[in-house]
């Protein structure tokens, strides 16, 4: 989507070399991070009935493999940012920096999740710089309602482990707030991120096509949240993995034909 929205600031197409070394940063980034996150995190998903079964806790890889695939993503991801342009290359380093940031985050704040919103945000923050080598309020915009999204999903994603993260002293939104008052976090978080894709009418060239989408993604975030209620946490898995799933794809496919009509 930041792609599209750039493209439209360009009034051109993207080259396939660029598109190559967007997709690879994409990889990179988002296997290095989650990679960060599994290594941080092993003794704690060891300690979890819900995560150990995760591949180093269950011993299916080692910590020294783990590293060397996530050390060796990252350098992906760098060596895709240096291959895009300067700014890039120097901003690269700032969203590593988030991604170990919020690993640890858990052990001491319940903002995690909007630290991995942040995370989350830089990816079509980093589209746009891609192919622009600057950065506009409305890619701006773009990065804080992925950010809103992210975050509230994310609480929904750790109303599961609230029993675990209280007993073992670990901070969230929900092992703070409790399940109702987080459940209503997220219904105003994601009715943000909802006003803020409404902002990118604005000056960005999109019209009545992705009007419908975000009109679309409002109705899927309303059924995502009729699935997580208080006293029934039994359909998490549906809203956590597959809803988001349709959101994502939905913003996008909406975006794209908007541009190409």
């Amino acid at each position: 989507m930041g792609v599209v929205l750039a493209s439209l600031a360009n009034g051109a197409l993207p080259g396939f070399g660029q598109i190559f070394w967007i997709c690879l940063a994409m990889v990179g980034a988002r296997s290095g991070a989650m990679g960060l996150n599994r290594v941080i995190d092993a003794r704690i998903d060891a300690e979890n009935p819900r995560t150990a079964d995760r591949h180093i806790p269950a011993g299916k890889v080692s910590p020294r493999e783990a590293w060397f695939f996530t050390v060796g993503s990252l350098v992906v991801m760098l060596l895709a940012a240096w291959m895009l342009n300067p700014l890039c290359f120097y901003l690269a380093p700032v969203a590593i920096g988030f991604f170990v940031l919020y690993a640890y985050c858990k052990r001491f704040t319940s903002m995690a999740h909007v630290v991995l919103g942040i995370c989350l945000a830089a990816a079509p923050i980093g589209a746009w710089v891609a192919l622009r080598g600057d950065i506009s309020w409305q890619i701006v915009v773009l990065g804080l309602a992925v950010l809103f999204w992210v975050a509230g999903f994310d609480i929904f994603y750790a109303l599961q482990d609230l029993d675990f993260d209280r007993q073992q002293g670990l901070h969230s939104i929900p092992s703070r707030l409790g399940v109702d008052r987080s459940i209503q976090l997220v219904r105003i978080f994601h009715v943000v991120m909802v006003l803020l894709l409404l902002l990118l009418l604005i000056g960005t060239g999109l019209g009545i096509v992705y009007f419908l989408g975000v009109l679309v993604v409002a109705g899927l975030l309303v059924y995502e949240h009729l699935l997580v209620k208080p006293d029934d946490l039994s359909k998490l898995d549906a809203a956590f993995f597959n809803m988001n799933g349709y959101i994502s794809v939905t913003i996008f496919g909406f975006t794209l034909l908007d541009a190409l009509v």
